[in-house]
């Protein structure tokens, strides 16, 4: 895998279109994905998503070959994503109505669990948001994340916990798991 990344790499740096097409084709579902669960918006998810590529583009000359591709470009994704929110966060709010807010309609228990899950992640402090999406949704181990976020694998953990006590917590208030299913061993 390490010889096929880089060749990959140096395929992109010569300039072939192929190889770019092939980086992109590799890693862009992942990299949307997890600008989906932090943006929490798909519009910006699109947008990050495009000037992701652009910066690991940009960037790739500086990879380090001893290291796998992957961690590094979701790296990229979350510094970029933790900018884009920073940025967002100053700009004013536009009100917008969807019928889904006015229209309430009955949702099937199943549907409002989940429902209430992602608003939970979605309530997250951005750096347990992104460690619980990239190991839940992602299903990166603990080294994946650790290098992809450039933090002790023993932080990764913590944060993990926490997040998930916090989710857990905020399902326990809605009454929609007891006390029992939500302590951990």
């Amino acid at each position: 895998m390490a010889d096929d990344e880089a060749q990959l790499v140096q395929g992109c740096l010569a300039g072939d279109a192929r190889a770019i097409e092939a980086l992109i084709e590799r890693f862009e579902a992942d990299v949307y994905g997890l600008c989906v669960r932090i943006l929490q918006h798909h519009q910006d998810a699109e947008d990050a998503t495009q000037e992701i590529f652009v910066r690991v583009f940009r960037s790739l000359a500086r990879w380090d070959a001893e290291r796998t591709l992957r961690p590094w470009i979701m790296g990229i994704t979350l510094n970029r994503c933790r900018t884009w929110l920073t940025q967002r966060a100053r700009r004013p709010k536009a009100s917008s109505y969807r019928l889904e807010d006015i229209a309430q309609v009955p949702e099937e228990p199943a549907q409002e669990l989940v429902r209430e899950i992602e608003a939970a992640v979605g309530d997250l402090r951005p750096d347990y948001r992104s460690v619980f999406v990239l190991f839940h949704e992602h299903g990166q181990g603990y080294d994946e994340i650790s290098q992809a976020m450039e933090r002790p694998v023993g932080t990764i953990k913590t944060w993990l916990h926490r997040a998930r006590l916090a989710v857990l917590e905020r399902l326990r208030q809605k009454g929609m798991v007891s006390e029992i299913e939500h302590e951990l061993p």
